[in-house]
């Protein structure tokens, strides 16, 4: 079977071949009913445009760039799949890079990216990433990026984020609530802006509720489940076990149950936990695990909708906007 070009289309419908081109560009000359026609016409006759002579044309392909920290956390997982949705509906293809919470492996991935001509950039940074140049270079070529979840605060472009300090303030209120006194926070690395935020929260939920903060009940490390089970260890060394624990994701909260229950305590009747992303495990494990719902696929969608109204813009896009969506505290069994 012969592959359907736009002269194809264009002695269907009795029209210039120059009129579909501009059509399927989405050219304001030409009508919105033309438009409608027209694409219809290239479903049916199961039209698909060639992409490389597309971006030889324009300099620029149709693929959307995604950089996250790792891409087996269901969080990322999900908005990954948020990103692809939009994308293929809007005609354009991603193409997934796994920093693995690595700076210099985000920048080569970066790099490689814009060496490709990746029409645009979505990225979630890296937890040793501090610096920022390479982001900076990609909107010096006029290359355009989001950034979702994992932002760099100071660099002025489209972010798409929670407000993690009081999605964090609300899962410790929760847990003051249920008359916890002594509550524990396994934080994450401090460079990274959610941590830090999450901390935040922690700390400001124990102030608005006269609790003391006793630094000794923060443990920081990273945002692995070997993480949390290393920080219950260290706390039974110490023996600093306390009511409940606030983990600053649901891996880090894994690890803490695990150890937990290894070392013969009961959740929630000797220590609650609650978690952070609503990781589909946390409604496999017993008891289920009290989280905060992030909605990374919506995360995801939101991130690609800026990105491509981005690339499509006729003219350079200046003012840009910080998302923030709205997160829900699901409470579970754990707490």
């Amino acid at each position: 079977m012969n592959e359907v070009t736009i002269k194809d289309i264009a002695k269907a419908l009795e029209i210039s071949p120059s009129t579909v081109s501009r059509a399927l560009s989405d050219h304001p000359d030409i009508s919105d009913s033309t438009k409608e026609k027209i694409v219809q016409k290239a479903n049916s006759l199961n039209y698909n445009p060639n992409i490389i002579a597309q971006s030889l044309r324009s300099n620029r392909t149709k693929m959307i760039g995604v950089i996250v920290p790792e891409i087996e956390h269901s969080f990322f997982a999900s908005a990954i799949s948020g990103i692809e949705e939009i994308a293929y509906h809007s005609g354009y293809i991603t193409v997934v890079c796994n920093s693995n919470e690595s700076y210099d492996r985000e920048v080569i991935n970066t790099n490689a990216l814009v060496s490709n001509r990746a029409a645009g950039l979505i990225v979630s940074i890296s937890q040793t990433t501090i610096k920022s140049e390479h982001l900076k270079a990609v909107m010096e070529r006029n290359i355009p990026l989001v950034l979702f979840d994992r932002v760099i605060e100071d660099l002025n472009t489209f972010k798409v984020i929670i407000d993690d300090k009081m999605s964090a303030y609300k899962a410790v209120t929760h847990l003051i609530d249920r008359g916890y006194k002594k509550i524990a926070h396994l934080a994450g690395n401090q460079e990274v802006n959610i941590c830090r935020l999450r901390l935040d929260g922690y700390r400001q939920a124990l102030k608005d509720y006269n609790l003391p903060l006793n630094e000794n009940n923060i443990f920081y490390g990273g945002l692995h489940e070997k993480d949390g089970y290393n920080s219950i260890q260290k706390m039974i060394n110490e023996n600093n076990i306390p009511d409940a624990i606030f983990a600053v994701n649901d891996p880090v909260a894994f690890g803490a149950f695990k150890k937990l229950k290894e070392s013969g305590y009961s959740i929630p009747k000797d220590v609650a936990i609650v978690g952070f992303s609503n990781n589909p495990m946390t409604e496999l494990i017993e008891p289920k695990l009290t989280t905060v719902d992030q909605h990374a696929f919506m995360m995801g969608k939101r991130a690609a909708e800026l990105i491509i109204k981005q690339i499509e813009s006729k003219k350079p896009v200046t003012n840009f906007t910080t998302v923030v969506l709205d997160a829900e505290l699901i409470v579970r069994e754990s707490s």
